[in-house]
């Protein structure tokens, strides 16, 4: 069986382990077979992150898709992944491969495959790129390549036309205009020179941290989480910002950092911004959160009379509903968020801005916006750990997930989601969702209570049910 499988969020693995030069060529050999079997012509783009041989990887995929006879585009730079999906749109590509981990640790890299369309691929593609790689591996024939012409593939700067696009959506002169200072941690990642670009551009006052190059990204994994953000904190401390924000490895996520230093956690800016774009854009579409993800967006939903979707865990999911513009803003927990009118895939970038024209305009900070907007519709406490199992516990888990509990430490279980994984809806409207996550080794349990004691209680019960 192979081991080439494009989960929540594309195929990654650890580099050297299975992430090999030939488990490479084939992966890009099955997309290109995908790829060919939709409208001429056949131009895909090739993207990456920073990461450890990013642009050897690049080059040999470009090889391979011009062997199979597609044309490759390669983006000689380290690019965001949304600015690669919105480069997919404008030049009217057959899509993008992006060399990316996301927020994995430095040992891992990674295949995103965005269509036509600038979306991630949805799982009736993946299936026919796996099914395309199974075949080539039972024939077991070498993959062909082509070399380069003489002056090289064609390439693509993909971020004049991404950054004026942003400049369209988010009003960079009430940011300038406020006075407020800014921090921006790229964590080493592709985001370098884009945030910090338009907010210098318009006048704003940032200053960055880790705004260099390092493929090992200070030696743990890029992710813009709290314990992560330490620089980004003192850096704040010292001009003495309003804001600090940031993003992972391929920028797509987003970190943010209140004026005291806390972390508000993608839940809540999600919901920030809902309510936001509703106020200012007037947009009155709807909201998509997926079945994680807090239902203080089910709250606001309501609030201002808009319809609620709900989708499993993976953007691809929220990609077709922005795709249809039917919402105003699509979000998941694990902090991911695109709004109406821009690309179909997760944008930190534009999220870290979009917060930024926020707290500019409104002239408050997140914790009084978020104590404001919990008086609307009233208070809310997510949580996710996450729990790294043993393939034995793994196993034990994935058989207990099948059943129907009713009850969880001894509180009585109201109604059953299986939209994806297990989310169990206690009888005070708490509720609890177990899964297996796509794209690492570990089962994530999320948790929401209505106050913080309950939340605390609610939280060892979740992990009650993984361990026991």
């Amino acid at each position: 069986m192979s081991v080439i499988k494009f989960g929540t969020s594309g195929w990654r693995s650890i580099v050297a382990g299975d992430f090999t030069y030939a488990n490479i060529r084939l992966a890009v050999a099955g997309i290109a077979s995908y790829v060919k079997t939709q409208p001429q012509p056949h131009r895909v783009l090739i993207g990456r992150d920073p990461r450890f041989l990013g642009e050897s990887f690049v080059d040999e995929s470009a090889k391979v898709l011009a062997g199979a006879g597609v044309t490759p585009i390669v983006i000689p730079e380290a690019a965001p992944t949304p600015a690669i999906a919105y480069a997919v749109q404008t030049l009217k590509t057959s899509g993008a491969i992006n060399f990316t981990a996301s927020h994995n640790p430095p040992e891992y890299n990674g295949i995103k495959f965005n269509t036509h369309d600038g979306a991630p691929a949805l799982p009736e593609v993946t299936k026919q790129m796996e099914a395309a790689i199974a075949q080539l591996e039972s024939i077991g024939a070498p993959i062909p390549k082509v070399d380069p012409p003489a002056g090289g593939f064609e390439t693509a700067d993909v971020k004049p036309a991404f950054v004026k696009r942003i400049a369209e959506l988010v009003d960079l002169k009430a940011i300038a205009k406020s006075g407020i200072k800014i921090v921006y941690d790229p964590f080493w990642g592709s985001g370098r020179g884009y945030t910090s670009d338009l907010l210098h551009d318009a006048g704003v006052t940032c200053e960055t941290v880790h705004d260099y190059r390092d493929v090992l990204f200070g030696g743990h994994a890029p992710e813009p989480d709290d314990h992560l953000l330490t620089d980004c904190k003192a850096k704040m401390k010292e001009i003495g910002a309003h804001l600090g924000v940031a993003t992972d490895g391929d920028a797509d996520r987003f970190g943010i950092v209140d004026e005291d230093g806390t972390f508000i956690q993608p839940n809540y800016i999600i919901a920030l911004l809902f309510d936001y774009l509703v106020e200012t854009r007037g947009w009155k579409v709807g909201v998509a959160k997926s079945v994680a993800t807090t239902n203080l967006i089910n709250a606001l939903a309501a609030y201002h009379k808009v319809p609620l979707y709900e989708t499993p865990v993976g953007f691809k999911y929220i990609g077709e509903l922005i795709l249809e513009d039917k919402i105003t803003i699509g979000g998941e927990e694990s902090a991911g968020l695109t709004i109406r009118g821009h690309v179909p895939e997760k944008d930190g970038v534009i999220a870290d801005l979009l917060v930024a024209e926020m707290v500019a305009t409104r002239g408050k900070s997140l914790g009084v916006q978020l104590r404001e907007l919990f008086g609307k519709v009233g208070s809310y406490y997510p949580v996710r750990e996450n729990f790294r199992l043993t393939e034995e516990q793994k196993a034990k888990f994935t058989e207990k997930l099948k059943a129907d509990p009713t009850e969880l430490s001894g509180r009585k279980v109201a109604s059953i989601v299986r939209t994806d994984g297990l989310k169990l809806i206690l009888d005070d409207g708490s509720w609890v969702c177990y899964r297996l996550s796509g794209t690492e080794p570990v089962v994530r349990a999320y948790t929401e209570a209505r106050s913080e004691a309950d939340m605390e209680s609610l939280k060892a019960a979740a992990e009650k049910f993984v361990l026991s």
